[in-house]
């Protein structure tokens, strides 16, 4: 397994759409296995393939942050919403590619998802609570969306001016 970098805001390639995955294969197997060990360490609850420069519709999330819980560790490939409740939830996310900034931001309080495993089969499951918003959070990804999209056009410009100093800063170091 490998640690891999991940991009930081801005960057071209998190605003694309990321492609559907036509198949499990040893290769996608291994950028999971990469993904998952690059979220833990990050430390991250949920990282999608763009965020580490692989246009794949792909994205690993392990919730759990109870101490000493073991971890629970998912891997969805071309996942979908299915269903989203129109009770909503106010979440304050934050992002591993705009490190140090937050936001709250509004989302389905439960979502159903569909996707693809490493398993070769299609899994379906309910989502709420942080699961919810981070397979949402995870999704907007795939589809070329960050969660400073949801944050008044000010707010989004102060951290993405932020983001370029990070950047800068980054390159001299």
């Amino acid at each position: 397994m490998t640690i891999r970098p991940i991009i930081i805001h801005p960057d071209p390639r998190l605003k694309k759409l990321a492609m559907p995955i036509s198949e499990v294969t040893p290769a996608i197997e291994r950028l999971a296995e990469d993904m998952l060990e690059t979220m833990y360490d990050a430390p991250g609850i949920g990282l999608a393939a763009p965020q580490i420069g692989v246009m794949s519709r792909l994205f690993v999330m392990d919730c759990v942050k109870e101490e000493g819980a073991a971890a629970a560790p998912m891997v969805l490939l071309n996942p979908c919403i299915t269903w989203a409740s129109e009770a909503l939830s106010t979440y304050e996310e934050g992002c591993l590619s705009i490190p140090e900034q937050y936001g709250e931001v509004e989302r389905p309080a439960e979502i159903d998802m569909q996707w693809l495993g490493l398993d070769g089969k299609t899994h379906a499951q309910r989502f709420d609570g942080l699961w919810a918003t981070c397979a949402q959070h995870e999704l907007d990804h795939l589809n070329g969306k960050l969660f400073i999209d949801y944050l008044k056009p000010m707010r989004r410009q102060l951290i993405t001016r932020k983001m370029q100093k990070f950047k800068r800063e980054q390159a001299r170091s």
